[in-house]
């Protein structure tokens, strides 16, 4: 683990080193997207930018337990956290969700089927993301777990005010909407990042087309081939 992590910190404070090491083995991103939300976070601590933490596509809780290590580290425990997923794996993709080599979602969607008729690609329980988030020492009457598709969900559990928010559900259908229901609460100077972007062609559809549709002037930053992000005017 450690020289893995030297592979991409070179420039990083030991405290962010050990933020990684707890939360890397909880997540799917990469350490340079890891990376990023933890100074995402910093940001929002220096300059006071209010608003709740929201994640959409938790998978064992990685990337938000980064975010609440990092926000006990320069911050402290005041920010309610929302984590929405469906907590028992991915949603049926469509035909506009594309790797970016070309293949389709939905052939890796229909390798992980059961019998039963669900299914097991990228799914962890949400007894299991509740242990994992419990092990950041956050105060657990700040986070709020929201289980089903987010179509569903979304926006009747969202927050008012959103200082963050990142997503990771990968398909279009799920991205779009996430967008068109958050990004009006994300606050001024707020951060966006979208994990997906540069990997599944449906993410990076839907993105584009929101910020086409609404004359948004976002400079979409390169976090690594895939994540991008973006602080709100």
């Amino acid at each position: 683990m450690k020289g893995f992590i030297m592979k991409f910190c070179l420039d990083c404070i030991e405290k962010e080193k050990d933020i990684i090491r707890a939360s890397i083995p909880y997540s799917m991103t990469s350490g340079e997207r890891m990376v990023g939300l933890i100074r995402a976070v910093e940001y929002l601590a220096r300059y006071g930018i209010p608003g709740s933490f929201v994640e959409c596509g938790v998978w064992k809780g990685g990337s938000t337990m980064a975010a609440a290590l990092a926000l006990r580290l320069y911050e402290g425990t005041t920010r309610d956290m929302y984590l929405f997923d469906t907590f028992c794996g991915m949603t049926e993709p469509t035909d506009s969700d594309v790797a970016l080599d070309g293949a389709p979602a939905a052939e890796e969607y229909r390798r992980h089927q059961t019998p039963d008729g669900g299914n097991t690609w990228c799914q962890a329980g949400l007894e299991e993301v509740k242990a994992n988030m419990r092990s950041t020492g956050y105060p657990e009457e700040r986070l709020h777990f929201i289980k089903g598709p987010v179509e569903e969900t979304l926006p009747q559990h969202a927050p008012e005010r959103i200082a963050l928010m990142r997503l990771d559900t990968d398909w279009y259908a799920s991205t779009r909407h996430e967008l068109e229901h958050l990004y009006p609460r994300l606050v001024s100077g707020g951060v966006l990042i979208i994990d997906d972007y540069g990997h599944w062609k449906g993410s990076k559809q839907a993105v584009d087309e929101y910020i086409e549709k609404n004359n948004l002037r976002l400079l979409l930053t390169r976090m690594d081939y895939s994540g991008r992000l973006a602080v709100k005017p």
